[in-house]
């Protein structure tokens, strides 16, 4: 067994057992962390197939994880209150709203990322950012849901056979979901599709010269990886069962890139292995000072410039990459 396969194996080995640490340690904290880990690492996972495996720095993500969110959110807030939604009484079926949330993300990265494409470089991340940001300012005028303040969701989404008001429960729904879009991922990037996307971050002048189309391979991997981000939104939603536009803010774009960057860009397993240290990192040093990125600034650097890889390509070796 390799290196590499060791790392994956505990990471994920490591993630199983959180709700056995925290009935250890009769310490429910341990794993509402963990639920935060598995939820962050889903959307790490979809940014980085964008980031690591298409060089598409998107700082727009966040936009897909706040309507995720809010569409959990708002489709509650009219079932409370009694209304429709343009004629449809709503649901509270996690199998209609989970998809549902998947599918508008992916609606929306269709419509920014056919904008977006058609530049590149930093042109390319100021659109993105630019998107973002509107919805942000969207969602803070929307005064019915709370505008900047957000608005709280009374309860978790309903699967048949599953009690998702169990924190067990629900973090094991999470991991299920973030293991199979890993897998999805995987497959997608060890696919044809995967190879000539990969080929257009070595050189896309050689793949336009073979005849594959940029826009059709960079917008299709823009909408899936909306599609995850906007998965990990509703998982959030039902999560925290509070949304708000900081969901959706730049500075959450930005907390994905460095998640990935800590684990290691182009590494899906290196995405789920950033956004948990991040997250740890970030409870621990809050604990000791209200700064505490004065203190996880300096650790990205260091990792940037003694790691290229990143953590998981620092513990995993010369075959970290996927």
């Amino acid at each position: 067994m390799n290196r590499k396969l060791i790392v994956i194996v505990l990471i994920f080995a490591c993630l199983l057992l959180v709700p056995v640490l925290a009935a250890v340690t009769n310490n429910s904290f341990v794993i509402n962390m963990g639920t935060q880990f598995v939820i962050y690492a889903l959307a790490a996972v979809s940014l980085d197939l964008i980031l690591g495996y298409g060089a598409l720095v998107s700082f727009g993500h966040a936009a897909f994880f706040g309507l995720g969110g809010y569409l959990i959110g708002a489709v509650a807030f009219h079932m409370d209150m009694g209304e429709t939604i343009f004629g449809w009484a709503g649901t509270n079926s996690a199998l209609i709203l989970w998809p549902l949330a998947m599918l508008v993300a992916a609606a929306v990265g269709l419509i920014m990322g056919f904008l977006s494409l058609r530049t590149s470089g930093i042109q390319f991340i100021m659109i993105t950012l630019a998107f973002a940001q509107m919805l942000y300012f969207v969602l803070v005028g929307l005064v019915m849901y709370g505008g900047d303040d957000g608005m709280s969701v009374t309860s978790r989404n309903v699967l048949p056979g599953l009690d998702l008001e169990n924190p067990t429960v629900f973090y094991y729904v999470c991991f299920a979901l973030m293991a199979a879009w890993v897998w999805l991922c995987r497959r997608i990037i060890k696919s044809p599709f995967g190879m000539v996307l990969r080929g257009f971050k070595q050189n896309e002048r050689r793949n336009v010269n073979l005849g594959y189309a940029p826009m059709r391979y960079k917008l299709t991997a823009f909408v899936i990886s909306a599609a995850g981000t906007g998965l990990a939104g509703a998982l959030w939603a039902n999560y925290a069962l509070y949304v708000s536009p900081d969901m959706a803010s730049w500075l959450k774009s930005g907390t994905l890139m460095a998640m990935i960057i800590l684990g290691g860009i182009g590494s899906i397993y290196g995405a789920i292995l950033g956004a948990v240290v991040y997250l740890g990192l970030e409870q621990w040093l809050t604990g000791w000072t209200e700064n505490w990125m004065l203190f996880l600034g300096p650790v990205l650097i260091l990792v940037v410039l003694f790691s290229k890889r990143g953590l998981f390509g620092w513990l995993a070796g010369k075959n970290s990459h996927d």
